[in-house]
């Protein structure tokens, strides 16, 4: 077989179950495993690259508002590929190129190379299949994890993947459940704005050992305002915008730091605040969630800062 990821996500979880000698391509966003780096890249961003939280904010807006896309992807490149099985999402429009751009290039492959004997692979080539991952909570994904195993014929390392995750998940559950003192937790999925945690985020603070507040479990993160933040007065607070990685992610606190409410909350002046690595392990719905959870559980016992 031959696979297409659209999804950082979808090609960790590829090179886990051990197809990823099968995948031929990625996206430019693709870069654990170290593996997924060397191969063709299908998709680049209009987004501006180095730059602050609310200039980004206000590109993404703008390009939302205007019905662009955030993301262009390779046509020519994706024939050439020949892929058998594309994956993609359709779960946010603002985390990779959307579903109908992908749908219609898997459209137009199929229409100009029809089911037919390949003489260069020797075999029928079949239509290209598009599967779209919509995964809102842990266990989410792990149904994605065993249903990519089966569409590529891994279903028993999927299993295998899946039973370790589960394992672990019910270990950190048994070591928090009977938890005194659950933390009111504020995760801060953006910066500037202020955005709440959604999706799986609320799980795995609760599987941590937190209370999570403000959140938006199993749906869509939601803009908030200041003033409701300091009205809940979090007790610690969790900074991982999606799609930053640890070093923009510390530098989107410093600013934070100008902001007034922001340094009148408990949390910050307490120094419970933890900067975490979200495009690694918060914004993807891959094994690494799992990571997440233990990484802040840790952070609530030992109190310390995440660096890696």
């Amino acid at each position: 077989m031959r696979i297409v990821s659209l999804l950082p996500s979808a090609t960790e979880i590829l090179f886990g179950i051990g197809a990823g000698d099968e995948v031929v391509g990625v996206t430019h966003e693709c870069d654990y495993p170290p593996e997924a780096l060397a191969l063709p890249k299908l998709t680049s961003a209009s987004t501006p690259g180095e730059t602050v939280p609310a200039e980004i904010d206000r590109h993404v807006r703008a390009a939302v508002h205007s019905g662009s896309s955030l993301y262009q992807l390779d046509n020519a490149l994706l024939a050439q590929l020949e892929p058998d099985l594309i994956v993609t999402q359709e779960l946010c429009a603002v985390c990779a190129v959307s579903y109908e751009i992908v749908d219609s290039a898997a459209k137009l492959l199929n229409s100009c190379h029809p089911e037919s004997l390949d003489p260069a692979r020797d075999k029928l080539r079949r239509r290209t299949r598009v599967i779209s991952l919509e995964p809102v909570s842990v266990q989410d994904v792990f149904t994605n994890i065993t249903q990519l195993g089966e569409l590529t014929g891994h279903s028993s390392e999927a299993h295998n993947l899946v039973t370790r995750l589960e394992s672990r998940v019910a270990a950190l559950r048994a070591k928090t459940i009977g938890t005194a003192s659950r933390p009111r937790t504020l995760v801060l999925e953006w910066t500037d704005p202020p955005m709440s945690a959604g999706h799986w985020i609320p799980e795995l603070v609760e599987l941590a050992g937190g209370d999570p507040i403000l959140a938006n479990p199993g749906a869509n993160s939601q803009r908030l305002e200041w003033s409701a933040i300091a009205q809940a007065q979090p007790e610690a607070v969790i900074v991982a915008p999606c799609g930053f990685d640890l070093a923009k992610t510390r530098r989107a606190i410093e600013q934070l730091d100008a902001i007034e409410t922001w340094r009148s909350l408990a949390a910050p002046r307490a120094g419970r605040v933890l900067a975490l690595d979200g495009n690694a392990y918060l914004s993807r719905p891959g094994p690494r969630l799992v990571d997440a959870a233990e990484i802040i559980e840790q952070w609530y016992t030992n109190g310390a800062e995440y660096a890696g």
